[in-house]
């Protein structure tokens, strides 16, 4: 392959390429219209990117003290949709548009509002059990409560008569249930059971602006140099106008006034328009090495592995919390409402709503040495979370800020009733876990186009298929199946942008997204990272006209190479007709078709009969695609090429099967 063949090869694909950072300044774009719109919106919620808004919004919450439970739960729409967007905007700025000020002011704003949401629902439970008596059960003589909502369902119960035969306390119409010993079946308390639908227990993950390496480099390079070019390319024009000024002076010394004045607003007009397209090409091309790395951060693997101290701590790069955290508490009953002429009489402790040690610190006072035992608890576990595998029990460490699997015994799952039994010595959080890495390494992946700028991404693992359909800017979870088994999820038919899509899966348990911390966990085929995201740029640009599917054959050729099948496929009864893949090879700088098949017997990267190398996978396809083919490919979005190589960067295909 000649070097001016490949010279032109790589400038071509450098101007497809374009279409990368294209689709970051529409993201721009869209983050700016989000803020204009809520901006024009007038609907009294605040935007959490702004300081003042947020804090204002906190500060007079703070103020409101006599909500009940219900009123909370109302306003927790609202918190939870603040937070989701905190949350949202630092995963979704990139980071050259993020400064470490704007970190800390997200998440500082989304610890605070997590803590007041907690704090309030403590206060409103407090309200609600002072009323305990007034609202007792006929039959039982103590309160039960129950209030349901799609974000929260909270439990409360009140033993008012302390009957020591009353050992088992199941709320009605549910699955709950709580064997309490004697100690507490004679004692005024009341047990509530907060599920949050959410994790907000676990610690944020640090998010930094000033990232390592490469994409520092050109973080800054982004934000300087721009200013820098422009400097250079003003100081250049005002020069040449200047030099263009003299010899117009020279020459035309006897042209009228009126003319040189309409020559020099010309040349004024040129030397600006000059100097705006230079200023954007620049811009481009800054833009589009920061894009890259941006990118290339996604498939980075990290070159340590976690520490966790204590011997029983959760690792959190190896487990993820499913189906939300479990607050179990135990309070001290408040002093209750009594009736006095017409009136309601209350005592309102200063110190608020205690907490009911159990066990006690000390427990020389009781006779005997069993009198504290652990107690048995049956949840239910959230219906649209999906566990392959039996869960484990973890509770929350309050002081060391983790999550920890002693003290929990008995663990007993019916995934059939969906019900998890378990002993618990203590009161406190509790959260169901599941090994991230479940789903990984994959069985197998395909990539097929159905439609114009729309394109259908299957993944096989172990224990499922995921079929993921992606058009322009948004995804959506097509199907999944379980023990190939249809299985139905609430994710079905509902369009996402890729990073709010990705989020989702994780929290219904399809985890198939690795992070830099994976490989420890999983035996992957390693790929040199250039290569790869070479690989999912290119394979991005051509998915609009062509099928890609996993090869045994990419086990076989290095960790330099990649390897993947390919068919041409514009419609679909091409499936069926046409089941033969063409196998290609890629170096991130040579492609080439290999003359072996999926079926050979053995491996070898012999160059396919009649056919060349070339310095690009779109060039390699170039050679033998159909006219309609070529023409989808130019054709493409850009957002529609971005959102494709974004999904593949984030599963890492090439490395995790």
């Amino acid at each position: 392959m000649d070097l001016e063949r490949r010279n032109e090869e790589l400038e071509e694909l450098y101007l497809l390429e374009e279409c990368f950072p294209e689709a970051e300044k529409l993201k721009q774009d869209t983050r700016l219209l989000s803020q204009w719109n809520h901006y024009i919106q007038c609907d009294g919620s605040p935007d959490p990117s702004v300081s003042p808004e947020i804090n204002t919004f906190i500060s007079l919450w703070k103020e409101e003290t006599n909500e009940t439970l219900e009123e909370v739960i109302a306003k927790s729409k609202l918190v939870l949709n603040l937070i989701e967007k905190l949350r949202l905007l630092l995963l979704q700025t990139p980071s050259y548009d993020l400064e470490d000020k704007a970190i800390i002011q997200y998440q500082g704003s989304i610890l605070e509002l997590q803590e007041l949401l907690h704090l309030k629902f403590n206060v409103a439970t407090e309200r609600l059990l002072r009323q305990a008596s007034t609202l007792a059960d006929l039959d039982s003589g103590n309160m039960e409560k129950v209030i349901q909502d799609e974000n929260v369902t909270v439990y409360v119960w009140a033993n008012l008569k302390k009957n020591p035969r009353y050992r088992s306390v199941r709320f009605s119409e549910t699955q709950i249930r709580f064997e309490i010993p004697r100690i507490l079946a004679t004692s005024g308390i009341a047990i509530r059971l907060l599920h949050t639908h959410y994790d907000h227990a676990t610690p944020l993950r640090p998010v930094s602006a000033s990232l390592p390496g490469h994409t520092a480099t050109v973080t800054h390079f982004v934000k300087g140099e721009v200013q820098k070019g422009e400097a250079e390319i003003s100081k250049e024009l005002q020069e040449e106008y200047k030099q263009q000024e003299c010899e117009s002076v020279s020459v035309c010394e006897e042209e009228t006034k009126v003319e040189e004045q309409g020559d020099t607003e010309v040349q004024m007009s040129f030397v600006q328009e000059e100097s705006e397209a230079t200023k954007c090409e620049l811009e481009m091309k800054l833009l589009s090495e920061a894009v890259f790395a941006a990118q290339l951060l996604l498939i980075e693997n990290a070159n340590e592995k976690p520490c966790f101290c204590e011997d029983n701590e959760v690792d959190l790069c190896q487990f993820t919390t499913l189906g939300g955290v479990y607050h179990l508490d135990i309070f001290e009953l408040p002093p209750q409402c009594k009736p006095m002429k017409g009136w309601m009489i209350v005592e309102i402790l200063k110190e608020g709503l205690q907490k009911y040690i159990y066990p006690p610190e000390s427990t020389e006072d009781f006779e005997t040495e069993n009198a504290f035992p652990p107690i048995e608890v049956t949840l239910e576990v959230q219906e649209n979370v999906i566990f392959f595998e039996d869960p484990m029990v973890a509770r929350w460490d309050a002081e060391g800020k983790h999550w920890q699997t002693d003290g929990i015994s008995n663990v007993l799952y019916q995934s059939e009733e969906r019900l998890i039994t378990f002993s618990l010595e203590t009161f406190g959080p509790v959260t169901l876990i599941q090994d991230t890495h479940i789903n990984m390494p994959f069985q197998s992946w395909e990539l097929r186009p159905l439609d114009v700028n729309k394109v259908l991404l299957t993944v096989t693992t172990v224990f499922t298929e995921i079929q993921i359909q992606i058009k322009e800017n948004l995804c959506m979870l097509a199907s999944v199946k379980v023990d190939n088994k249809k299985h139905s999820s609430t994710l079905e038919g509902r369009w996402m942008t890729p990073i709010s899509f990705i989020l989702a899966l994780k929290e219904t348990g399809l985890n198939i997204f690795p992070t830099g911390h994976s490989h420890f966990y999983v035996v992957i085929n390693r790929k040199e990272p250039l290569v790869e995201i070479k690989a999912y740029r290119q394979l991005a640009l051509l998915s609009s006209a062509f099928a890609f599917g996993w090869s045994k054959w990419n086990v076989e050729c290095g960790s330099k190479k990649v390897i993947v099948k390919l068919r041409e496929h514009l419609t679909e009864e091409e499936l069926v007709q046409d089941p033969n893949w063409t196998l290609l090879m890629f170096s991130g700088d040579r492609a080439q078709r290999l003359k072996i098949n999926e079926n050979s017997e053995t491996f070898s990267e012999a160059l396919k009969e009649e056919t060349e190398f070339h310095s690009t996978l779109y060039h390699l396809v170039k050679d033998f695609a159909s006219k309609e083919a070529m023409e989808k490919i130019r054709s493409s979005k850009c957002q529609f090429i971005d959102s494709v190589c974004y999904m593949l960067l984030s599963t890492r295909l090439l490395s995790y099967s």
